[in-house]
């Protein structure tokens, strides 16, 4: 059972630690060649949790089953409800978002400087920043959740 904690607390790991990465690179002040660049970089790091995050959750209800802890532990479905949110936020509600946010900065030269285009840029892009916050601050919840779990 021990090897089953030690998965679970290093796909944790390196499954949502470099998401918080995001942050930097969904910043406000880039250029439109520099904000692109970011998203490309943003979805390769969007791997981290999709792989890491399914192993963590896969390792996690496998140690509730082997140990004395129910899934009818307010901690675990706490857990569960908090990881199902920060995936429909990340996955459901951010990812379209960032991707009319690179089709916005995927039009011709001419028409990236045009005031509506910069606009729609501007909007899209606090929209990004504030669900990707809404998932960070849950995910931060749900790691404070595991260290301060019953034991």
């Amino acid at each position: 059972m021990e090897w089953l904690i030690w998965i679970h607390v290093l796909s944790a790991i390196l499954g949502i630690g470099p998401t918080y990465f995001g942050h930097i690179l969904l910043r406000k002040k880039q250029q439109r060649e520099q904000l692109l660049q970011s998203l490309v970089l943003f979805k390769l790091l969007n791997y981290f949790p999709k792989i890491g995050g399914s192993i963590a959750v896969v390792s996690g209800v496998a140690l509730v089953a082997s140990s004395g802890w129910k899934f009818s532990d307010l901690w675990i479905l706490i857990s569960l409800v908090l990881y199902v949110l920060i995936q429909v936020v990340a996955v459901g509600m951010l990812g379209p978002v960032l991707g009319q946010l690179n089709q916005v900065l995927s039009v011709g030269d001419e028409k990236a400087s045009d005031p509506e285009t910069t606009a729609n840029k501007t909007a899209l892009l606090t929209k990004a920043n504030q669900l990707y916050n809404t998932a960070s601050i849950l995910g931060i919840v749900l790691i404070i959740l595991m260290i301060v779990k019953p034991m």
